[in-house]
């Protein structure tokens, strides 16, 4: 069921958006590939929602234009464009069944009653809630609902899917299940996604290519991968992630925690060597996080698989740590 596979290719030029003297968004020029999960990742104001609400058609723009599929619809209302749209609230009706809910938009399009009943069979069956049409919303869980609102979003096959971090009011449990989900969706459905979340994790495991934006303009674009190995900026490489910043020939530079060794002084190799005193450790399961400071520099993060580590190295412990001429990455200026 390739329902949004025909259409759903964006283009953003040059889009603003102004409250007053206010900038929420400056000069966002981005094409959107037909078919594609995007997200838009960034912290509190840095314009993500702005956008998604621009694009949704609920807040004019200031300047630039939005084209889909090459015509513009920049000037078109909201149900003319024809989106479909999942909010972190749900936004169900809570007096209506399940199966009434995600029959809403085909009954406000009037179409017959067979159509109907036949897609909203079709929806239960994508969201597998199949043994659940005839419960009302709060019968249902959280995650269940959620569910529910992303079929009532698909039923009329819309050529684009704008979710505004719709996994926001589940526990982290449950939004891992809900991610695996929404992924599995979208690889069936083909729809275009754009997805908003402040959530670093919920963007690299889901996502085609993330938008990092920051102070109403873009950062980085690329796919989660090129955005966590090779970041150009600080701010990228401190939001997308964790990294250390060194300083070495009047350039900086990011250094990912895991790509650190650490062993105990006088027993470190590698081509980059710095001995420190370890300040804390932290036990993740997985992961044993070490805080080390080094004379002359910032304090450094280094994450090691426990699992390899043996008896962990005590707080107060002198260490070597070293990394290889590729595991740091170049930065340009913010």
């Amino acid at each position: 069921m390739k329902d949004g596979a025909a259409s759903g290719g964006l283009r953003l030029q040059a889009l603003t958006k102004r409250f007053g003297s206010f900038t929420a968004a400056e000069d966002i020029n981005l094409d959107i590939r037909r078919g594609e999960f995007l997200t838009l990742l960034g912290p509190s104001g840095s314009g993500k929602t702005t956008l998604l609400m621009m694009i949704a058609g609920f807040l004019d723009i200031t300047g630039g234009d939005i084209l889909l599929d090459g015509a513009s619809i920049a000037g078109m209302p909201p149900e003319k464009r024809n989106f479909g749209m999942v909010f972190q609230g749900y936004a169900l009706f809570p007096h209506m069944t399940v199966r009434q809910n995600i029959a809403y938009p085909l009954d406000v399009r009037k179409r017959p009653k067979t159509e109907i009943n036949q897609r909203v069979d079709e929806m239960l069956d994508l969201v597998q809630l199949q043994a659940f049409g005839h419960r009302l919303p709060g019968q249902l869980s959280g995650g269940q609902q959620q569910r529910v609102a992303l079929a009532r979003a698909l039923c009329f096959a819309p050529p684009v899917l704008l979710l505004d971090e719709p996994l926001g009011a589940l526990d982290k449990k449950l939004r891992i299940e809900v991610q695996d989900q929404l992924k599995a969706i979208h690889r069936h459905v083909g729809t275009t996604f754009i997805y908003v979340t402040h959530d670093q994790e919920e963007a690299l495991s889901m996502s085609d290519r993330i938008v990092i934006m920051q102070q109403g303009r873009i950062e980085q674009v690329g796919t989660p991968e090129e955005l966590y190995q090779k970041p150009r900026t600080r701010f990228a490489a401190s939001f997308l992630g964790k990294s250390n910043f060194l300083t070495k020939d009047g350039a900086l530079y990011a250094l990912r925690p895991e790509k650190i060794d650490i062993a105990p002084k006088g027993a470190g190799q590698g081509p980059n060597r710095v001995s420190g005193t370890v300040r804390a450790v932290t036990y993740f399961g997985s992961v044993l996080k070490y805080d080390v400071t080094v004379p002359g520099m910032d304090e450094i993060e280094v994450d090691a698989d426990a699992w390899r580590c043996g008896e962990p190295l005590a707080e107060g412990a002198e260490v070597d740590l070293n990394w290889s001429d590729a595991a740091a990455v170049r930065l340009e200026s913010d």
